[in-house]
């Protein structure tokens, strides 16, 4: 089995790179070799009390935590299989064959893509949270608890914005863990890592709470929310989704991603916060789609040179760069040039912690912000919006045609289709396994204009045109940025 070096994202202010932990980075070939993993016996005894200020001892035992931790968590592991098929710029000549046979130069590849991680059981009835990475258009996800019983799991939902996923498996009286209040979470607290790095299941490491708040740019989605928990816990591939927990074996974040010059451990690891996680959770268990609220502001995180450039008087919070007009912040009264200190009485004082505080909530909840303006503090209540500019509470649309296309589809707002030069469109915020990920390799933020030659502008119009249809279908559409025209073609 090869490990396949997994793709560094640049951190800035850190060296090397960092890394998502978990899936797709296995791939079975019939002329691989083992992977060779040297174990080093050591005679040394191991420490086990550290010695206080004040000259006393305290004992330092984690085997309680991690007996009650371990049963909690899993091992996943998730296979695609799928063929190949690269975009078409312009209608194929070809075309009219797809309905017979081939289309879009099609790829035969029958080689099954493996990847592997871990992930948390929070319910006795079978939920299990994991990293979206790890189960990312999977076509069979299989999950093997501490006790080795195997299930296959069914994915329920994804969250791009904070790559988290939830899973569901048929069993009931399962082992499961207390999540924790991640908000009073300290730095320099002991913490322990659980999880399934290089597939070594049921490893527990030990460090502390390093830093809070981290933004390190690995998450791609427009929305993304970042502000990690970091550790220097050991964690490795195959840690993702797996569970980081305080010394009384409560969940207090999901392990993420690792900064690294070499694709291993090197003393940075990130966990998302468990209080942001159980809010993108519970969305997914009820409404099958996250449910966000927005400011609508462009912000920039205060430091020394900000303020001095400003003239602040503060060198933490957050900077107001601009505001969309009709959005949350401005119907507020909030203004350009403000720095927001609070949220709902808690200090913010970067710009990750103020995302980590507005995505806990929904659209129509309100957020009680604290700003500065000029020189003075002003108390705003903001009530959130949702991306389309109101209040409401969207659920995921029914199963059905849309869901075996495996893809949420959302209306492109007005104002992002002229922007766009579209008259409308519907976007693919989320794909998983079916139709589209496994015929094509459409990816995420696909604008489909039309199918089969008639305009969509609504998941509704989708399934009109596609309900009872069979044989080959070709849909239209742009990705942002781009100005090309892109066709993918599938069957029903």
């Amino acid at each position: 089995m090869n490990w396949k070096k997994i793709t560094g994202v640049v951190l800035a202010g850190l060296f090397g790179s960092v890394l998502t932990l978990g899936a797709y980075k296995t791939i079975f070939e019939s002329d691989s070799k083992e992977t060779v993993y040297k174990i080093q016996h050591e005679t040394a005894l191991p420490v086990y009390s550290s010695k206080l200020d004040k000259g006393t001892v305290a004992t330092l035992d984690f085997t309680e935590p991690a007996e009650r931790v371990m049963p909690a968590v899993v091992f996943i592991k998730s296979t695609k299989v799928r063929s190949s098929r690269a975009p078409q710029t312009q209608v194929p000549d070809m075309f009219r064959d797809f309905f017979g046979d081939d289309f879009g130069n099609r790829i035969p590849n029958n080689r099954p893509s493996v990847g592997t991680g871990s992930g948390v059981i929070i319910s006795e009835d079978g939920y299990i949270v994991t990293n979206k990475h790890v189960v990312d258009g999977a076509d069979d996800i299989e999950v093997s608890l501490n006790d080795n019983r195997n299930y296959k799991a069914e994915l329920i939902g994804t969250d791009p914005s904070t790559d988290l996923a939830l899973l569901k498996i048929e069993e009931n009286g399962l082992p499961n863990i207390q999540i924790a209040n991640s908000d009073g979470v300290k730095v320099g607290q002991w913490v322990l890592a659980v999880g399934n790095p290089f597939n070594l299941n049921s490893t527990v490491t030990a460090g502390i709470v390093s830093a809070k708040g981290r933004n390190i740019n690995i998450l791609k989605d427009r929305s993304a929310i970042e502000s990690f928990i970091q550790t220097d816990a050991a964690i490795n591939p195959g840690n993702s989704g797996g569970a980081l927990v305080n010394l009384n074996g409560d969940l207090i974040g999901i392990n993420t991603a690792i900064a690294s010059p070499t694709g291993s451990y090197s003393g940075y690891g990130f966990a998302i916060p468990s209080n942001l996680m159980r809010k993108v959770i519970t969305d997914l268990m009820e409404y099958g789609m996250v449910q966000r609220g927005y400011l609508g502001v462009m912000i920039r995180s205060v430091d020394g040179n900000l303020a001095k450039e400003k003239g602040l008087k503060v060198t933490e919070g957050v900077w107001v760069d601009s505001l969309l007009e009709n959005s949350a912040a401005y119907t507020a009264g909030m203004k350009k040039g403000d720095v927001i200190l609070k949220v709902d009485g808690q200090l913010v004082k970067s710009s990750p912690a103020l995302q980590a505080s507005i995505g806990k909530k929904r659209p129509g909840d309100q957020a009680k912000l604290t700003v500065l303006r000029d020189g003075r503090e002003k108390d705003l209540t903001v009530i959130l919006k949702n991306k389309e500019g109101n209040t409401s509470v969207v659920k995921a649309e029914a199963k059905g045609i849309i869901s075996s296309l495996g893809a949420e589809l959302q209306p492109l707002s007005k104002d992002k289709a002229s922007k766009l030069g579209l008259k409308g469109g519907v976007q693919v915020t989320n794909l998983r396994t079916g139709k589209l990920t496994r015929q094509t390799n459409i990816r995420e933020g696909f604008i489909i204009t039309k199918i089969d030659g008639k305009s969509v502008r609504a998941a509704e119009e989708v399934e009109k045109i596609l309900k009872g249809k069979e044989g080959g279908v070709l849909i239209e559409g742009v990705y942002e940025g781009s100005g090309e025209t892109v066709y993918y073609g599938f069957g029903m």
